[in-house]
């Protein structure tokens, strides 16, 4: 491996736009919905709607900073221009620790699937078949990445699109057999808010997570040919692909079924398809849900391993992960999040209910600290700008005033999980966390301290921009 060679930029444009199409579905979509609908009934729409606007808010800011210098390290490197080194060493170091999380819960998943299609091998086996299986994939090349997720993208998206084709056609009382529902199932069954507005105000912090893994077109733009246009249509999609993939499919589901139905806690999407009729529903979802799976896992391991890469890079992590395969790949990155990855693994079978749980509620609100940081770091980059701000090529809406909706709807989210019960431990833990890596990253970039360091120059940072702390782009 050569620490002086580039990442490879061999990611096409098909590649990038299955990635930003598919990045916010995941097996919570299929089946972590049931419990929201539960929750709050038919008025989950209005949940799903509220947290997407704030994650279209989010991608728009992070698309403007991203268009104009896109870079590996993504908002970690603008938080390093905006806020200052501790606050890119911090955020950082908090998103790949998610995603290495993220890979000791989907291995989990996606193994008691296989376990079930074949119950003679043990689930822990298919745990270490699936982390190998995709740790080999991202060795190779960033290619065999992006072709991976290409293809397991391609079949979530075929499903959903399959499944809203016949959910509208079974509204409209074309599908034989199944009658049309009407407004019946969203005003009937104690109506469309029928556990009251604070049940649907709970439900946004259930969904909002949901969402978390748009960001990640961004972070696979550096390796494209054309990483602007590639940021560009990703951002610009964000809108739709909520609209359609989320809000149309829960629409689907509690227009066609009751919202207090058990079949739709248990699993909505497989509730329907039983309505039409399809045989094999529950094994249909279940290849619906490995496929995720595994491009949550695909995603997750290529995720983290760039972002240790680029903290790397900045001198925030050990200098031996900067070192580049003949593939273009960052391969030491990505094995050290594939060990970290293995332990996680293991952890899930020996002490699930203790140290796993508490590693997986040290995660829970990083999602929501990141779109605090990408937030922030856009608001004091954009005024950095001044008059030049008008050479953006892709902007902010309504600036500042839809950057400080997007603060105060993510702060107000924040207080939601310290009053909910089932989500205070999470936000303690994770806030604990947060204290933890942030006391480490300003005492690491104490003024005069012995880590204090400029963002180095690399093969996305001009010695110029580097010098200066800001980007290439106009948006710094």
């Amino acid at each position: 491996m050569h620490a002086d060679q580039q990442l490879s930029k061999s990611l096409k444009p098909r590649h990038l736009s299955m990635i930003a199409i598919a990045g916010v579905i995941g097996a919570g979509l299929f089946v972590g919905s049931g419990a929201a609908i539960q929750q709050a009934g038919p008025g989950i729409l209005l949940a799903y709607m509220a947290a997407g606007i704030v994650v279209i808010l989010v991608m728009r800011m992070l698309g403007e900073m991203a268009a104009a210098n896109p870079e590996t390290g993504s908002f970690s490197t603008y938080a390093d221009k905006a806020l200052g080194r501790w606050a890119g060493f911090s955020i950082g170091w908090l998103y790949a620790w998610f995603w290495i999380i993220v890979l000791g819960i989907e291995a989990t998943a996606g193994a008691a699937i296989m376990h079930r299609w074949v119950p003679g091998i043990d689930q822990w086996v298919w745990a270490l078949v699936l982390m190998v299986l995709l740790t080999l994939t991202n060795l190779g090349s960033v290619k065999s990445y992006g072709e991976f997720e290409f293809w397991f993208a391609s079949i979530k998206v075929t499903a959903i699109i399959l499944f809203l084709l016949f959910g509208v056609a079974a509204i409209l009382g074309l599908v034989p057999g199944v009658p049309a529902p009407g407004l019946s199932n969203l005003t009937g069954n104690g109506g469309f808010l029928p556990n009251g507005p604070g049940a649907v105000l709970a439900g946004i912090l259930v969904v909002v997570f949901a969402f978390f893994g748009a960001e990640i077109a961004t972070i696979a733009a550096g390796e494209s040919e054309n990483p602007v246009e590639a940021v560009k249509k990703a951002v610009k999609s964000t809108v739709w692909r909520i609209l359609v993939f989320y809000i149309g499919s829960i629409a689907i589901v509690v227009t066609l079924l009751p919202w207090n139905s058990a079949n739709v806690a248990k699993s909505p999407y497989v509730a329907v398809i039983e309505l039409f009729g399809i045989p094999g529903a529950g094994t249909i979802m279940d290849v619906v849900v490995l496929t995720s799976v595994l491009s949550c896992l695909n995603s997750g391991l290529y995720t983290a391993s760039r972002m240790l890469f680029s903290l790397s890079q900045r001198g925030d992590a050990p200098k031996s992960w900067t070192r580049i395969s003949k593939r273009g790949v960052p391969a030491a990155a990505v094995l050290a999040s594939t060990v970290v990855g293995f332990i996680t693994v293991g952890l899930n079978y020996i002490a699930p209910d203790t140290v796993f749980l508490f590693l997986v509620n040290t995660s829970g609100a990083i999602a929501l600290f990141v779109w605090l940081v990408i937030a922030a770091s856009q608001l004091v980059l954009r005024r950095r700008m001044g008059a030049a701000a008008k050479d953006l090529t892709l902007k902010m809406w309504f600036f500042p005033y839809l950057t400080w909706l997007a603060i105060g709807s993510i702060v107000a989210l924040i207080i939601g999980m310290v009053i909910l019960d089932t989500t205070r431990e999470s936000l303690l833990l994770s806030v604990a966390l947060a204290v933890v890596v942030v006391g480490i990253g300003v005492w690491r970039y104490r003024k005069g301290g012995p880590g204090r360091a400029e963002v180095p120059a690399t093969s996305e940072t001009s010695p110029e921009t580097a010098e200066a702390g800001v980007g290439s782009g106009p948006a710094s």
